[in-house]
Formats: structure tokens, sequence, C-alpha cells
């Protein structure tokens, strides 16, 4: 058997508005950004806003990360604490995000957000910082 690199590909700004609507519809403005913010927010009294990039997984998943190079000391409720960068604290609200609302956001949603968290999970596994998002959300 061949594992096969999980590749991701940047939304181009023009863009961002479609693809978020095709794979979440209205769910994504109204219930997935705010969420993945406010993790980001939760997991980090460092993060204070910013500009996001948006990503397009090659297994069909989606993930957003801060657009800087700047690490955040991340606190879980779980005892993990730790540094992680801007785009491993992308990956970890955004996999908090997509569980969370699995399990609150209504019926039409759930399935697709399930998808994505185990896309992303798929993902985060060649990252480079893979162990640290791992105890994160553990």
């Amino acid at each position: 058997m061949t594992a096969t690199t999980i590749t991701r590909q940047l939304v181009p700004e023009s863009q961002r508005l479609s693809i978020t609507a095709e794979l979440f519809g209205t769910n994504f403005p109204l219930l997935l950004e705010p969420a993945v913010f406010n993790f980001a927010g939760q997991l980090s009294s460092d993060y204070q806003g910013g500009y996001w990039l948006f990503y397009l997984l090659s297994n069909g998943g989606f993930l957003m990360a801060p657009d800087t190079e700047a690490r955040f000391r991340v606190v879980c409720e779980n005892g993990y604490e730790g540094a992680l960068s801007a785009d491993a604290l992308g990956i970890t609200a955004c996999l908090y995000a997509y569980s969370h609302l699995a399990f609150t956001a209504p019926t039409a949603i759930v399935l697709i957000l399930a998808e994505h968290y185990h896309w992303l999970r798929e993902f985060m596994f060649e990252h480079p910082e893979a162990r640290q998002i791992l105890r994160a959300i553990d």
C-alpha cells in the first residue's frame, strides 16, 4: 500500500467567498468561521485577531490559519501547554471547531463538519508540529 501525501493549495482572495459557500454554505460565515476565531482566542491569549489564509486540501478538506510568522503560547483545558506556529494554531482551532460544531450545529451540516475534521486530521499527521497539535486536541 502506498501512502499519498496530502497537499494544500492557498485559496486566492477572489475565490474565498465562493469556495467557502460551496463547501459549507451559509454555515461558514455564520457558524464555522466565528467558531474557529473563538477557539483560537480560547487556546491562546496571544491571539488578538488578524487576517487568515484559507487552504483547500487535496483530500477534500479545508483549513484556515492566521497570516503571521508569530508563534502562539497555547494553554488547553486538557493540560497541554506549549507554543505553536500560526499554521499549527490554525489547524488546531479548525479541528476544535469542526469537532464542537459536529455535535451542536444543525443536522444538515453535521456530516460535512465530521468529514472535514477527519480530512484535516489526516493532513495534520504530516505537519512538522503534528505531535504538539495532537497533544493540544487530545
